[in-house]
């Protein structure tokens, strides 16, 4: 039986964990995070040679990065409506479609100003699926099953993001870059097609009228809580020091000493697989000892990556990089998690401020860090990253003590 059973009330029930419909949720789900990712972050491990091939700056070459981040950030409130109106898979199905294109257009972009062009339209129409992705998680799983559903979710991102940045560095290695985007392409159009196969029908969504009122009524609402403010603001900073951290990862192994070549740079994305291994973990750990015993926990392993990341040998700078990648990932799926759980029916709304606040961290951060390359090269951008994850750890702090929804302040919110 591949459809869940139907409750007393005759409505279906939620997808429970160990069903059929359960598996393919988690492949359809895992699958869309890992194209996401894949294809948004496409050109990050050959900005050096984006730099050479259009003679830009290394901060200016990071914008191919940076404003495919902030177009998908600008268009998640507006993907948030439309799928509360029309609904969470026709929106995702959607836009792993047109993204698959613009990959493909990718491929054949005439100079750097169409290529910046282009990736800002793959960020904006990629947004439809993570706005849509943690709410439909939210709606159909059952409550004892979603962290692990999100911990897989989120694990097909830190997936899609190793895989596509490694065959990137290497076919451009064999070839150019150009070859890499369309073979990019490819890979984003199987994926599709399995998405569109597989994802279970949606039993629980109840369309939402997309009006201006309601939906600043909404977000107001949202913005009210100190709890989800300060959970949107770990995903900035947060974000925003993972994205800058890889950004000039490549930049610093290029240069002497390491003087390495694009193949073995893309080589150290292959450590997206512990943020595989941390995402999935940190959900089953999620369902069992909570998020707030959990997230503080995780910024402070960030913290440690980087700091081990600074000395200036290439086994601690893989060792330094794969310590904060899990720490990040976990960070990630805790938080992540915890909105869609505190936001209620706005969950979509909420899904879409939390990553609007993410994908801009990625782009302002991300791009700033830039500055801090040129002024100052590692040890700058550690600084700066290092910061962030301080500013990070005191929210997560601060969310110890977060009252659950609807708990009277006097009373002691439970561990």
């Amino acid at each position: 039986m591949s459809d869940p059973a139907p409750s007393a009330t005759g409505s279906p029930a939620p997808i429970e964990a160990g069903t059929p419909a359960f598996r393919r949720a988690n492949l359809a789900m895992f699958l869309g995070g890992f194209t996401t990712f894949a294809l948004l972050y496409a050109t990050q491990p050959v900005l050096p040679r984006l730099a050479a091939d259009f003679g830009v700056a290394p901060t200016t070459a990071s914008l191919s990065v940076s404003l495919g981040t902030a177009a998908l950030a600008l268009m998640l409130l507006p993907a948030s409506v439309l799928s509360d109106r029309y609904g969470r898979q026709r929106l995702m199905k959607t836009s792993l479609a047109l993204a698959t294109v613009i990959a493909f257009a990718t491929a054949v972009a005439a100079d750097f100003s169409q290529l910046l062009v282009l990736r800002m339209l793959m960020g904006a129409v990629l947004a439809g699926l993570p706005a849509s992705a943690m709410a439909w998680l939210g709606e159909e799983i059952a409550p004892s099953a979603q962290g692990r559903a999100m911990g897989l979710y989120i694990a097909g991102n830190a997936l899609g993001g190793m895989s596509g940045r490694f065959l990137v560095a290497g076919l451009t290695d064999w070839s150019s870059w150009r070859i890499a985007a369309a073979a990019l392409g490819v890979l984003g159009l199987v994926a599709t097609l399995v998405f569109w196969r597989c994802l279970p029908p949606s039993h629980h969504f109840r369309a939402r009228a997309a009006l201006p009122a309601r939906v600043l009524g909404d977000i107001a609402a949202l913005l009210a809580d100190s709890g989800l403010r300060r959970l949107f603001a770990v995903a900035f900073l947060m974000m925003g020091a993972f994205t800058s951290l890889y950004n000039y990862l490549g930049f610093r192994l290029h240069a002497a000493p390491f003087s390495l070549g694009q193949t073995a740079i893309g080589a150290v994305f292959l450590l997206y697989m512990v943020g595989t291994l941390s995402s999935a973990w940190t959900g089953r750990l999620v369902d069992r000892i909570g998020r707030r015993a959990l997230l503080w926990i995780m910024i402070v392993v960030c913290g440690a990556g980087l700091a081990i990341a600074l000395v200036d040998h290439l086994a601690a700078i893989v060792a330094g990089v794969a310590v904060f990648t899990f720490g990040y990932f976990g960070a990630h799926t805790t938080a992540s998690g915890w909105v869609g759980r505190r936001s209620g029916e706005r969950r979509a709304l909420a899904t879409a401020l939390y990553l609007c606040s993410y994908y801009l961290g990625a782009s302002l951060i991300g791009t700033l860090s830039g500055l801090a390359w040129e002024f100052a090269a590692w040890p700058g951008v550690t600084a700066a990253l290092i910061l962030c994850a301080a500013l990070a750890l005191l929210c997560a702090w601060q969310l110890r003590r977060l009252l659950p929804i609807g708990q009277p302040p006097a009373v002691t919110p439970a561990g």
